[in-house]
């Protein structure tokens, strides 16, 4: 049934947003015991939070791939894309890590 809504919604989408939801479902996980189940980066221990906090606070893509060499751009634009399209999530996620 969910299933069923959901390809209908896809099928309304514009080919750019196809292509974001396509990306989004391939570079991005989350599994409950790993990170604390926060999305991360394929199948890698390097949540998103962490990324786009790096991001915000004016670190480089270059910089970050650097640090991060098992990282590609498509890494980072799919960890912007996720950030963008779930802020709430990211912002919650920054806010506990910061208070940890």
């Amino acid at each position: 049934m969910i299933t069923k809504k959901l390809r209908q919604e896809l099928l309304t989408l514009s080919p750019s947003e196809k292509t974001e939801i396509i990306q989004l479902l391939d570079g991005i996980n989350k599994t409950p015991k790993v990170v604390g189940g926060a999305a991360r980066i394929r199948n890698t221990r390097i949540p998103v939070w962490s990324l786009f906090q790096s991001h915000q606070m004016g670190t480089s893509d270059l910089d970050i791939l650097e640090a991060h060499l098992d990282l590609t751009q498509t890494d980072l634009l799919n960890a912007w894309l996720y950030a963008e399209t779930f802020p709430d999530e990211i912002e919650q996620e920054i806010a506990v890590n910061e208070a940890d």
